[in-house]
C-alpha cells in the first residue's frame, strides 16, 4: 500500500498532553526505573511490550497497589495460555475501588432517561457495600461462591458486585432485557448461591415489569439459597412464591456493618463475563482480581486520563463488558455515572448530552451507531454546554471516518475522539487513543500500552499496511484465567490459540499502519455486534426455529463500508407457509420475548435454504463475507457445501443490497 496517509484529524494540545497522567507515568518510570522513555508514546509502548516485568511492575508501583503479602516476581511464566502474574501477592479489587473515596466524595451519579438523578457519596457507597457483604456472609457466601445479578445499570449492581468481591465471591450479571431462559443459560452453569434482581427497568418511556421474569429465573437456578429483591421502578412484588429465601434489598443494604475486604491471590476469580454463545451455551470467561485491577488502572488512569475530579458517563448495559470497565472508574478516584434507559428516547433523544452537560462529565462514552444516529436525525449536542467533555470514547465497532467531523462540529473541536477496540475476552481494549497521540479519522491511534499487537497474514507472519488477523504475541494480565467448566483448558485453548500456537488470535480483521495506528475492518468470526453489545446467533436461532412456521433460520451481522451495521435474519418457512408481515411480527415478538430486544434483526428475509458444511454446520462466516462483497473463491470451496448453488445465491443477495444502497 503506497497511498500517502492523510494528516491527523486531531492533534492534542501540547499543554494538556504535558499535564496528562500518561506523561507523568513516563517521567516517573524514567526516574524510578531508569527507563529510557519520555512523553513519546512510541518509545513508551515499545518498553511496555518488550519488558513486561518492568512495565507491569511500574504500573503496580505507580498506582500504589496494596497487597497483604508481597509478590515473588511480576511474571513467572509468559507462555500463552498459562502465564502467571504476580505469584504470592494477595489483594482485593473492592478494597482498591473504595480506598480513595472520602466520605463526601461523589462516587456514583445515578441517571435515567427522564433526566432525573441522585448522587451516592463515598460514605454511603462504603456503608451499602459493607451491609450487603454482611448479608451475603450471613447466607454462607464466601471465597469462590457465585453471586449473580439480574439487574439494570443502576448503583444497586455496583454495590452488589463490590460486596461479593469484598468476600472473594465471584460475580456475574445480566441485564433484564434478557429473557429468563437466556439469563438461566448463563447463570445455571455457575451454580450460584445468591441471586440479586430488580422489579424492572426503564426504556424509551416505558416501565418494563420484570417481576415474573425474575421469579422464573430464580426457579431455574436450583442452587440458590436466597434471592435479594430490589425495588427499582416501584412495583410491588407478586405473592407467587420464590424457591429460595427472599430478602428485600432495603433490609440487605441498610445494616450498620464494618467493611472488611478479604485478601485473595492475584489470580483469584473476580467475575465471570459471558461470550455471546455463537454455538451452544454462552461460555463463561473468568477474570482475576489482580489482572483486572492493573489492566483497568492502566486503561482508565493512563489512556483515558481519569483521576479525582473527573466524571465518566458511558452508555452500557450490565451484560456488556463496558459495564465492568465503567465500574472500575472508581479505582482511579473519579466518579462513575450509571444510566437506566434508552440512549435516545423518543421524547428526549439528546438526553445523554443534556445529562453530560448538567453533571459536568469529562469522559463521554458511546457507540458508533449512536453517533451516526445523532448525525442522521439532526440532533445537535452543542445546544448544551459541553465544555467539560475532553474525551468522547467510542467502541463496539469501528467508527467510520465520516463521523469524526460531526463530533468536532457538534460536540467540540477541543474533544479527543477516542475510538477503541477490545473485547469481553480481556475486558479491556487492544487499541485506542491516549492524551499524547494524534487521531486519524477512521483509525485507532495506537495499540494500548502493554498490548503486543500485530496483524498476521495466513502464514502467521506480521504485516504492515495489509489486512490481517488481530493477534497479541505476549500475555496481558487481564487475559482470562480460564473458561468456566473447562477443567483441561481445551475450550480456552481452541478459542484463542489454535490458529497460531502460543499467540492470541482475537477474531478481528485489522490493518496495522506504518504510522502506528490500527484500522479495524470487522469480525472475522460469526459473532454479532449490535450497538456494541456482542450477541450470539445461537440465541436467535434457538428461538426462531422453535416456531412451527419456520423450518430453519440464519442470522448474520455484517459491518458495511459506510459505517453501518446490517443484521438480517434469513428464514426458510415450513412447507406450505409463506413469509408475510404477520409472520415477521410473530418472529420479532418471539425474539424479543425469548432472547432480548437487542436480538431483533433489521430485516427478516425468506430464502430457499440455509447453506451448511458437509457435516451440517451453518455457514455463518462465509455467508457474512459474501454479503460484504467477498468473492466466492475468497470465502468457501463450493464443493464443501451441502448445496453449492446457495453460495452464489447469497453472493447475489449481497450485491443487490450494495447496489440498492448505492442508488438510494
Amino acid at each position: 500500500m503506497n497511498t500517502p496517509y492523510p494528516d491527523p484529524f486531531f492533534t492534542p494540545d501540547p499543554q494538556a498532553a504535558a499535564a496528562s497522567r500518561i506523561v507523568d507515568f513516563a517521567h516517573w518510570a524514567a526516574g524510578h526505573r531508569g527507563v529510557a522513555v519520555d512523553s513519546d508514546y512510541a518509545s513508551l509502548h515499545h518498553w511496555s511490550v518488550t519488558d513486561l516485568e518492568g512495565f507491569w511492575g511500574a504500573v503496580w508501583e505507580y498506582f500504589d497497589i496494596e497487597s497483604a503479602t508481597p509478590y515473588q516476581r511480576v511474571l513467572e511464566d509468559e507462555r500463552m495460555p498459562g502465564a502467571r502474574w504476580f505469584p504470592g501477592a494477595t489483594l482485593n479489587y473492592a478494597h482498591h475501588a473504595l480506598r480513595s473515596l472520602t466520605d463526601d466524595d461523589v462516587a456514583i451519579v445515578a441517571l435515567d432517561e427522564t433526566g432525573s438523578s441522585h448522587e451516592v457519596t463515598g460514605q454511603r457507597l462504603r456503608a451499602q457495600v459493607a451491609s450487603v457483604a454482611a448479608t451475603l456472609r450471613d447466607l454462607g457466601v464466601g471465597r469462590g461462591d457465585r453471586v449473580v445479578g439480574y439487574l439494570p445499570n443502576t448503583p444497586h449492581a455496583i454495590v452488589a458486585f463490590l460486596a461479593a468481591a469484598s468476600l472473594g465471591a465471584v460475580w456475574s450479571v445480566c441485564g433484564q432485557d434478557y429473557a429468563p431462559k437466556a439469563a438461566a443459560d448463563r447463570f445455571a452453569q455457575l451454580e450460584p448461591t445468591v441471586l440479586i434482581t430488580a422489579d424492572g427497568y426503564f426504556f424509551n418511556g416505558t416501565t418494563h415489569d420484570r417481576r415474573e421474569a425474575a421469579l422464573e429465573l430464580a426457579h431455574a437456578l436450583p442452587t440458590l439459597k436466597a434471592t435479594l429483591l430490589v425495588d427499582h421502578v416501584g412495583l410491588p412484588w407478586p405473592s407467587r412464591s420464590c424457591p429460595s429465601l427472599v430478602i428485600p434489598w432495603e433490609d440487605a443494604s441498610t445494616r450498620t456493618e464494618r467493611l472488611d475486604c478479604t485478601p485473595v491471590p492475584f489470580d483469584h476469580p473476580l467475575w465471570i463475563v459471558f461470550s455471546s454463545g455463537t454455538t451452544g451455551l454462552p461460555k463463561g470467561i473468568v477474570h482475576g482480581h489482580g489482572g483486572v485491577l492493573l489492566e483497568h488502572l492502566k486503561t482508565l488512569g493512563l489512556h483515558s486520563d481519569l483521576g479525582p475530579g473527573d466524571r465518566l458517563l458511558w452508555y452500557t448495559t450490565t451484560h456488556w463488558m463496558m459495564w465492568n470497565l465503567v465500574v472500575s472508574t472508581l479505582l482511579t478516584g473519579a466518579t462513575t455515572c450509571t444510566y437506566d434507559g434508552s440512549p435516545a428516547p423518543l421524547t428526549r433523544p439528546d438526553v445523554l448530552w443534556e445529562l453530560a452537560s448538567h453533571h459536568r462529565v469529562t469522559v463521554f462514552g458511546t457507540s458508533p451507531q449512536y453517533l451516526l444516529a445523532m448525525a442522521k436525525f439532526g440532533i445537535d449536542p452543542s445546544v448544551h454546554d459541553l465544555s467539560s467533555i475532553r474525551v468522547v470514547g467510542c467502541t463496539g465497532s469501528a467508527l467510520p471516518a465520516a463521523a469524526y467531523p460531526w463530533v468536532r462540529d457538534h460536540v467540540g473541536g477541543h474533544v479527543l475522539l477516542a475510538s477503541i477496540s477490545g473485547g469481553t475476552d480481556i475486558v479491556s481494549g487492544f487499541a485506542g487513543s491516549a492524551p499524547t497521540i494524534p487521531v486519524w479519522a477512521g483509525e485507532l491511534s495506537a495499540p494500548h500500552l502493554g498490548v503486543a499487537l500485530a496483524a498476521y497474514d495466513t502464514e502467521g507472519l506480521p504485516v504492515v499496511d495489509r489486512v490481517g488477523e488481530l493477534v497479541v504475541t505476549r500475555p496481558m494480565p487481564s487475559m482470562p484465567l480460564s473458561f468456566w467448566n473447562d477443567p483441561d483448558g481445551a475450550r480456552y485453548h481452541d478459542a484463542y490459540f489454535c490458529a497460531y500456537p502460543g499467540v492470541w488470535r482475537h477474531g478481528d480483521w485489522i490493518t496495522h499502519t506504518a504510522h502506528g495506528s490500527v484500522i479495524v475492518h470487522g469480525r472475522s468470526d460469526s459473532t454479532l455486534n449490535r450497538n456494541g453489545v456482542r450477541l450470539g446467533s445461537a440465541d436467535i436461532h434457538d428461538v426462531v426455529e422453535r416456531l412451527p412456521e419456520i423450518a430453519e433460520a440464519l442470522v448474520i451481522g455484517a459491518e458495511e463500508a459506510d459505517g453501518g451495521y446490517w443484521m438480517p435474519l434469513f428464514v426458510v418457512p415450513a412447507p406450505g407457509v409463506a413469509l408475510d408481515d404477520a409472520l415477521r411480527d410473530r418472529i420479532r415478538d418471539a425474539i424479543r420475548t425469548g432472547a432480548s430486544p437487542r436480538h431483533v434483526p433489521d430485516e427478516i428475509l425468506q430464502v430457499p435454504a440455509i447453506p451448511h458444511t458437509r457435516t451440517g454446520k451453518k455457514l455463518e462466516v462465509p455467508v457474512k463475507r459474501l454479503l460484504q462483497g467477498a468473492s466466492v473463491e475468497q470465502v468457501v470451496n463450493p464443493a464443501a457445501v451441502d448445496a453449492p448453488e446457495l453460495v452464489d445465491y447469497y453472493a447475489r443477495l449481497g450485491a443487490e443490497r450494495r447496489s440498492r444502497k448505492t442508488t438510494a
